[in-house]
């Protein structure tokens, strides 16, 4: 019965803890964006990324193109 006496409050308090993690991490957007996660593993990072503007071409391609 003693033993009782002692486990109950530490039960209590880590419930209430383990309540205070989760508000907290719901408070500070940790589960804001899970499909994000969950998608990113799929697409290769380590690729360059596309050019907005194609590199202008040299002269060198110009007088080729115009031999042709």
């Amino acid at each position: 019965m003693s033993n009782l006496l002692l486990l109950i409050p530490i039960a209590l308090f880590l419930g209430l803890l383990g309540l205070a993690a989760f508000l907290w991490s719901l408070k500070s957007g940790q589960f804001d964006d899970m499909e994000g996660a969950a998608n990113r593993i799929l697409f290769d990072d380590d690729d360059a990324p596309a050019r907005a503007n194609p590199p202008k071409s040299s002269n060198e391609n110009e007088i080729t193109r115009n031999n042709s």
